[in-house]
């Protein structure tokens, strides 16, 4: 389905936005739960992701579709692994199946798991023979995406032994290993993490707790960070429920987007940005989103739309999302007449002043997404500036469902 959103302000009287679970805490305790089912969850993300997760935790049939869910396919194939006796097929979308996984089920097979391809060598679908996993070292190169590491230290106090794991180079997206550590100990698992080695120990019963809340998706919230860069000085938005010590790497957005003149006030569970100051047009954007590389789109398309030139560094895994986030953005951008340049890691995008010339008129072009939630969501705050038309929109269930619907709530104007 293809949406138009006509050129649009935010109300005036400073909107409220809630915002459902972070997709990666959500999707993280959903496997700790099957794990140790005394576990109880609230403010669970309703994305398509932890939806898949859950169906898939409770799901008695031998075939497993995960369809775009890549952190479900890497967090299963380690669960299953570990689960005796129990044989799965676990397969998903076309591109999942271009996705690579070689390095987590050579993790998981050194350890003793018993995981084959089933169609092209290093990518999905799998076939998984659930057993007892014996060893308790192992180890991968650091600059693997943390979701491989989080899918073993996930079922590591499930193993015998616990596990040992050594990472060798320079580590990446550490805040989201962090995060899987943190809510191990939330649970009574005992875990350390030492210059290179991460150790987490075996346990067979969590501590009793009361149920675990769930913090408001960090990057979800990045899209309103977005809108009130491109508003006019004074506008405000609140959105909740979220934390100052939060565990999500996004939560930088808070530091970061000052560099857009926005900034962020806590009042309770409550954040409220508000939009302090105009960027000067000869200011350069130079951020390294190793640790938080799911941004990189919104706040690309937040430079384009400001026309600033925008240097962004360590995003050398989004060539394995959804799509190949750097060539997308790179040709929708162009599309629209700017200048990206990409590497396998980094994105230059120039400055410049054509997009002000667009502001008065609609776009003549419809923004493609590529089977990419974060496409659709990152591009929609140029509604700001001018009306656009975003293909396939209703992508956004896979992380946001309510997407659309915030958007109309604050003052977008959408149609169909």
């Amino acid at each position: 389905m293809t949406i138009t959103l006509h050129k649009s302000k935010i109300k005036n009287d400073s909107p409220s936005v809630i915002i459902t679970g972070s997709k990666s805490e959500s999707n993280r305790l959903l496997l700790l739960q099957a794990i140790y089912p005394d576990i109880k969850i609230e403010n669970l993300s309703d994305s398509d992701d932890s939806n898949v997760m859950q169906l898939a935790l409770k799901s008695e049939s031998s075939i497993i579709d995960v369809h775009h869910a890549g952190t479900a396919m890497r967090f299963l194939t380690a669960f299953f692994s570990t689960q005796e006796g129990k044989e799965i097929t676990l397969t998903g979308s076309s591109r999942m199946k271009e996705r690579p996984i070689q390095v987590l089920v050579e993790a998981l097979n050194s350890l003793g798991a018993d995981i084959a391809y089933l169609e092209t060598d290093g990518c999905p679908p799998l076939k998984i023979k659930g057993k007892t996993l014996t060893k308790d070292k192992v180890t991968l190169k650091a600059n693997v995406s943390s979701q491989y590491i989080s899918a073993l230290l996930l079922i590591a106090p499930k193993l015998k032994n616990g596990l040992k794991l050594t990472l060798e180079g320079d580590i990446t997206s550490v805040p989201y290993i962090n995060m899987t550590l943190e809510l191990l100990n939330q649970i009574g698992v005992k875990t350390s993490f030492k210059e290179n080695v991460i150790i987490v120990h075996q346990n067979t019963a969590p501590k009793a707790t009361d149920s675990i809340t769930v913090e408001s998706d960090w990057s979800s919230a990045s899209y309103f960070y977005s809108i009130i860069a491109l508003s006019e000085i004074g506008t405000k938005i609140t959105l909740s429920s979220y934390k100052q010590n939060s565990l999500q790497g996004d939560s930088i957005l808070l530091d970061l987007y000052r560099h857009f003149g926005v900034i962020t006030t806590f009042e309770d569970n409550l954040i409220t940005l508000q939009k302090s100051e105009n960027v000067k047009k000869q200011s350069t954007i130079n951020f390294d989103l190793s640790n938080s590389p799911d941004i990189a789109q919104t706040i690309a398309v937040t430079s384009f739309a400001l026309g600033l030139e925008c240097h962004l560094t360590g995003l050398h895994t989004l060539k394995i999302k959804e799509t190949d986030r750097l060539l997308a953005l790179k040709t929708e951008i162009e599309k629209l007449g700017g200048q990206v340049k990409i590497t396998d890691d980094s994105l230059h995008l120039k400055s410049n002043t054509l997009f002000a010339s667009l502001m008065s008129s609609s776009l003549s072009e419809a923004i493609t997404t590529y089977n990419d939630h974060r496409m659709a969501m990152a591009f929609a705050p140029l509604a700001l500036k001018t009306s656009i038309q975003i293909e396939d929109a209703m992508v956004v269930t896979k992380s946001y469902p309510t997407f659309w619907k915030d958007l109309k709530s604050i003052g977008f104007k959408i149609t169909q």
